[in-house]
């Protein structure tokens, strides 16, 4: 079946263990886990010092928790959005999870990722 046609929830089960891995991934500063599933226009833009720089000086980005919540999936063009309701463990509050998903060389990617 074709990747965009597939529906939420199957999108969400395709999503969910990526979200986590770049969750943990995160937490734990690696450069390497985090960036596994980036399609090569995402690695481009995501070089380690720069992520560095951004997991040191944000805590949130190091520190989220592990439950999150998916408030649904947006489609557009060759890419799905997939929104998450996003905590963290030492930073108070709720923030927006966006992972963007799509197909390069034949296997699903990430197009963005971020958390406001």
């Amino acid at each position: 079946m074709d990747f965009l046609k597939k529906t939420d929830e199957e999108i969400i089960k395709i999503a969910n263990p990526i979200w986590e891995n770049l969750i943990n991934t995160s937490n734990i500063k690696d450069y390497g886990g985090f960036t596994r599933d980036f399609s090569s226009q995402m690695l481009y833009g995501a070089n380690e010092v720069e992520l560095g720089k951004q997991w040191s000086n944000n805590k949130l980005l190091s520190s989220l928790s592990e439950k999150y919540e998916v408030l649904g999936c947006l489609r557009r063009n060759l890419h799905i959005t997939i929104l998450y309701k996003q905590r963290s463990n030492s930073v108070s509050g709720d923030y927006l999870g966006r992972l963007v998903l799509g197909i390069e060389d034949g296997e699903v990617k990430i197009f963005g990722a971020t958390i406001y």
